[in-house]
């Protein structure tokens, strides 16, 4: 079984070092931090499988850092926080995070939410150890930055080959226009409506044998795309 490093951020060092204990007794390697800053720069120097990741820190918030993170990154994030409203949940998991735990809560429920992220992380193709996202028959081998279908070379643009490799790496995720083009073209979107279009057209005519009738890259009318598995 793959050794897992979980990265705990929060202000308060007993819940730190409580939550390490409960993950070092499941067998997962742990790395902490005290504020959004320090979570950044642990990213950066180690290989971290998943974050659990507080809102209210000090230099940085956990919803800034979840921004940045997501700007590279495709790993699971579990949020706490003290703040219960459904409200704070929703915004929460918009920004980017995969789950929410509210404060005080059970650490044995914490670490069910952890395995069950994870599980999702390595089932979904996401994390393979070898840099490659397999989804029935269609792969994307980051190394190379090579998509193939049915073992069959695609040749994608680099801006198709982004947005394939934002909707592969998050299977059954609904990304809206403007979501797809802000992380894809990284600026504010403005009537960016044709622009994904075209594109996303153009995927499909590479990547489905009848674009009109797509089997992986799929419209939700009225909110966006994604792939499915």
């Amino acid at each position: 079984m793959a050794k897992f490093t979980v990265l705990v951020a929060d202000d308060d060092q007993e819940i730190r070092d409580g939550i390490e204990i409960y993950l070092k007794n499941e067998g997962y390697e742990v790395l902490k931090a005290a504020d959004g800053v320090e979570t950044l720069e642990l990213l950066e120097a180690n290989d971290v499988h998943l974050l659990v990741l507080d809102i209210m820190m000090p230099n940085m918030d956990g919803i800034t850092a979840t921004f940045k993170i997501r700007e590279a990154r495709n790993i699971p994030i579990i949020m706490l926080s003290a703040k219960a409203e459904d409200s704070d949940k929703i915004h929460g998991l918009s920004v980017g995070a995969d789950d929410y735990v509210t404060k005080p809560f059970h650490p044995m429920e914490l670490m069910a939410r952890v395995k069950s992220q994870l599980r999702r992380y390595v089932q979904l193709g996401t994390y393979d150890g070898q840099k490659k996202v397999e989804i029935d028959g269609l792969v994307l081998d980051e190394e190379s930055k090579e998509v193939t279908i049915e073992g069959v070379s695609v040749k994608l643009t680099p801006t198709e080959y982004k947005i394939t490799e934002l909707l592969m790496k998050n299977v059954g995720r609904v990304f809206s226009i403007n979501e797809i083009y802000e992380r894809v073209w990284n600026e504010q979107a403005y009537n960016a409506e044709n622009i994904v279009a075209v594109h996303i057209r153009k995927i499909r005519e590479k990547i489905e044998v009848d674009p009109k009738n797509p089997r992986y890259v799929k419209v939700v009318w009225g909110v966006g795309y994604k792939i499915e598995k």
